[in-house]
């Protein structure tokens, strides 16, 4: 069995891992890689395999990271099943129906200005039509129900605990005479955090695919997040200022008004108007909204047992007409805005970004992890100026990073995951989904253990296990 490790290796963003088995192969997950415009162009559009070839996709969870490439792959020859939890596929069904849309004005938008300077117009990565293709080869598959994905391969699917119908992936392997489990972690959700449940362990492994973003890391108490969120959204009320928060539409965006009613609710915070700008956060919050029963049991003690909605409350507006969305612009008194994406690629946020970043009474806060060379990077590392949409911007404004925010699991929750199997069973660990700071200062600790062979593979990069 050969892993050809082709996204998401030795960076956090583009998951892509190409598994050939018996003569047949597949992919776990098929996401966006983010980064450098150009750069994250040529790894987008460039498969280093047929994808006519592959014999199905195994999805781990709905994210950009994750699952936003998958009309290229149809494009380019793809034609067989999409595996993945029901929840996932209705996400993608209006992630990727959002991301074409988005990408279609952004690159509109783009245009604009390369036209002033002279230079030919760029095209999106893919059309609303292209990615519309993909939404019939997606099957669904429940929670702890074995299916087959091709030959010699079972697939099982268990709650990873990170987003709404996030999954960790068991595959049962028959490869010429030996039997192999084969875990693909996805993205560790972190325990104890509100609305997700805690994640399933994966065990009795014999090699492990496993995430490692926070691999150097340990998250504080979920209840110090309230804390310094409080005095946060005080100190910038006081100054008569607005906060922007980036956030991903599809999970962060539904934890934060989460937790924003819940500060309302407990009279800790104070009366400010708050706008959700993201069409895309306003479908996936009725997607959640259906499947309150897949909540966990604090949204249920908080909320739900005195019919309450979680995601909605007296302060808050949820945008979705892009009138309304600039309108936002001109408002004078103190608010929030949330608006996706959250490592600032695209989305509505690059507009309030362009519109606010000079301006030294507004807050950017940033609630979640940021690849490299992204814009939201850039701003967290404290670039001075930057490019929005192809024109300079200075940074003026002020900017808040909360780590402790993060819906993946820590370096503490990673090392308790492997734990889950002994080292006389689990002979092969492949660290992905981490930057070199986050995952070398894993290596060593893991082989402290008594795991030996630990690997931090390179993009394109085949091991055979």
């Amino acid at each position: 069995m050969k892993i050809h490790f082709c996204g998401a290796a030795q960076t956090v963003t583009g998951s892509q891992h190409h598994l050939s088995v018996n003569g047949r192969s597949f992919l776990l997950d098929c996401g966006l890689f983010q980064g450098r415009r150009q750069e994250a162009l040529e790894k987008n559009q460039k498969f280093p395999f047929n994808p006519a070839s592959l014999d199905a996709v195994v999805l781990s969870h709905a994210h950009m990271d994750h699952s936003g490439n998958l009309p290229t792959l149809v494009k380019n020859g793809f034609k067989g099943p999409i595996y993945a939890t029901p929840v996932t596929i209705e996400l993608c069904s209006v992630m990727l129906r959002d991301s074409a849309h988005l990408q279609m004005h952004d690159i509109d938008f783009l245009n604009k200005i390369r036209r002033k300077q002279g230079l030919s117009p760029l095209k999106p990565l893919y059309t609303p039509e292209e990615a519309e293709a993909v939404l019939p080869l997606f099957k669904p598959m429940e929670y702890e129900h074995t299916f087959n994905v091709t030959q010699g391969v079972e697939c099982t699917f268990s709650d990873a605990g990170h987003i709404l119908g996030s999954a960790g992936i068991t595959l049962e392997v028959n490869d010429r005479g030996r039997t192999l489990r084969v875990g693909f972690s996805g993205d560790i959700g972190r325990p104890h955090l509100p609305i997700t449940r805690d994640p399933v362990i994966l065990d009795d492994l014999d090699a492990l695919i496993i995430e490692t973003t926070y691999g150097g890391r340990t998250h504080g108490s979920f209840s110090d997040v309230e804390e310094e969120l409080c005095q946060i959204i005080k100190d910038a009320m006081a100054t008569g200022g607005k906060i922007i928060i980036p956030a991903f539409a599809i999970g962060r965006t539904q934890l934060i008004v989460f937790l924003l009613h819940k500060l309302f609710k407990e009279d800790r915070i104070p009366e400010v108007p708050i706008f959700v700008d993201s069409p895309l956060a306003v479908s996936a919050t009725d997607i959640y909204r259906s499947h309150l029963d897949m909540l966990d049991r604090q949204a249920h003690r908080i909320f739900l047992s005195d019919n309450l909605d979680p995601f909605s409350f007296r302060r808050l507006t949820y945008v979705q007409d892009r009138d309304a969305s600039k309108k936002l612009n001109d408002l004078t008194f103190p608010h929030i805005i949330i608006s996706a994406s959250g490592m600032c690629e695209g989305g509505r946020v690059l507009h309030h970004l362009r519109n606010s970043v000079d301006k030294q009474n507004t807050l950017l806060l940033f609630i979640g992890y940021a690849a490299q060379h992204t814009l939201a990077r850039k701003i967290m590392d404290g670039a001075k100026h930057v490019k929005i949409l192809g024109e300079d911007h200075e940074i003026r404004c002020k900017i808040h990073v909360m780590d402790n925010f993060s819906a993946h699991g820590d370096r503490h929750d990673i090392l308790s995951y492997m734990r889950a199997t002994p080292p006389e069973k689990l002979k092969n660990i492949f660290l992905v989904h981490g930057e070199q700071d986050q995952s070398n200062s894993l290596i060593d600790a893991i082989r402290s253990q008594g795991y030996p062979n630990v690997q931090y593979p390179q993009f394109d990069s085949i091991c055979e296990i």
